[in-house]
């Protein structure tokens, strides 16, 4: 009984000191590895921190320090020595930290293609020091603006106007903005950056037209097509009733003379809905001037239409992975809602070579979008008649389909076909042209 109760104790300790190994172990692994995240920190910080020039300077001062211990060249040791207190003195500069409030206001958020927008800028120092100069980075769009923030003092603040030039349609991003303090000889630098973004909405630039209750559509409530029905508001014929017929319709003077009931008939009037279809296919334009003049076009032609309380639907090819373009069908509809919201969507369509022809963008807005009126097909000067003649048999033959050709540099032009009718613009101010001469 002894042996077998000591035989038991000393499993038991060995038990003990095993677990208490592993503990250890598992303490060590993981001491190891928060000292391994510590150092990983550190190298990131200094990476970051050290120029190109800096990098230099380490690399000048590694190999001055090996040559002189190999060799004994005392030039080395002057060049390790210089090296290393130009990087020791540019230390300083770094002290400290960044105690800067940064404010970027714009005048407005939406402007027109070609125009300047105005920015504030202020840098107020909220430390209880002073601030040393700094450089401020403002990323805007695909370029960057410098400001330099000079010496202040605790509780006081710099102030100064941008102007940012919006030549081109689109949407600029501005920001992240970065606030830098280095040295003066460009070795170390220290960024804060401020994570906000702002977004200007560029639109593109449009012409007034006419009015589409003055010309294109006339009748405020609906336009009359050439289908029959029994009930509407425009006046057909007369026909004899047939069962199922309502009493309501009945002619009732017609129905005395002929001594037979006879009822009304109505040509169907549809409420005005105008569709709007963009050629994003890059390949249909000359240049890249050409296609902004179709999205201005398209833009205008929207504009109005909504100005005048129509309903409007703009459709465009979503953009599809290359690989899957013969194969997949994807349709993108721009928001109409207000102006602004369609100025919006229009900022922000890009032309590509990776979107369905004008022909499948038709065939698919004339399944999603109902009971159209009139259809605008916007496309470039590369755009065969054919392939506009395919893309306008896509719709009923009660709907009016008008396709705009932007030609830069060409004469305006009007070509009625059995189709369609195709406007050709060579700028933008031609549109306003045809359309008021009542060709459409």
């Amino acid at each position: 009984m002894t042996g077998t109760r000591t035989r038991g104790v000393t499993v038991t300790r060995y038990a003990t000191e095993r677990t208490g190994m592993s503990a250890r172990v598992e303490a060590g692994r993981r001491a190891a590895g928060r000292v391994g995240a510590a150092v990983a920190r550190a190298w990131s910080a200094t990476a970051e921190t050290i120029n190109p020039a800096g990098w230099l300077l380490v690399a000048v001062a590694a190999g001055g320090f090996a040559a002189a211990f190999a060799w004994g060249w005392a030039e080395a040791w002057v060049v390790a020595v210089a090296a290393t207190a130009l990087l020791v003195l540019c230390i300083p500069f770094l002290l400290g930290r960044h105690s800067y409030e940064v404010a970027l206001e714009f005048d407005r958020d939406r402007v027109v293609a070609g125009t300047d927008l105005v920015a504030a800028l202020g840098v107020r120092n909220v430390g209880q020091r002073v601030s040393l100069p700094a450089l401020l980075d403002i990323p805007v769009g695909e370029g960057l603006i410098e400001a330099h923030v000079p010496l202040l003092r605790a509780g006081h603040d710099h102030r100064e106007t941008l102007t940012i030039a919006a030549e081109r349609r689109g949407v600029i991003a501005v920001g992240p903005m970065t606030i830098g303090r280095g040295d003066p000889v460009g070795v170390l630098q220290r960024d804060h950056t401020w994570p906000d973004v702002q977004h200007i909405y560029v639109h593109p630039a449009t012409v007034p037209i006419p009015s589409t209750s003055a010309g294109l559509l006339r009748d405020l409530e609906g336009v009359v097509t050439s289908t029959i029905v029994d009930s509407d508001l425009a006046f057909h014929a007369i026909r004899d009733y047939r069962p199922g017929d309502s009493r309501r319709h009945v002619h009732w003077k017609s129905t005395a003379k002929t001594g037979q009931l006879m009822v009304r008939q109505y040509e169907e009037t549809r409420r005005s809905r105008i569709a709007i279809a963009i050629d994003l296919d890059v390949s249909q334009y000359q240049h890249e001037d050409e296609f902004e003049m179709a999205v201005s076009a398209a833009s205008s032609l929207g504009l109005q239409a909504i100005r005048d309380g129509r309903e409007v639907v703009i459709t465009a090819s979503a953009e599809i992975p290359r690989h899957a373009v013969e194969r997949v069908h994807s349709l993108r509809t721009l928001p109409t809602l207000t102006p602004t919201a369609m100025l919006d969507g229009m900022s922000g369509i890009d032309g590509t070579e990776d979107v369905m022809p004008l022909p499948l963008v038709a065939g698919m807005t004339a399944q999603e979008a109902e009971h159209l009126s009139m259809v605008f097909l916007v496309t470039g000067s590369r755009q065969p008649l054919p392939s506009l003649r395919k893309a306008a048999v896509a719709f009923s033959a009660d709907v009016t389909v008008v396709a705009v050709r932007a030609d830069a540099g060409a004469e305006p032009a009007v070509r009625s076909a059995r189709e369609l009718t195709v406007l050709t613009i060579g700028m933008l101010h031609d549109l306003g042209h045809l359309m008021l001469r009542g060709s459409v």
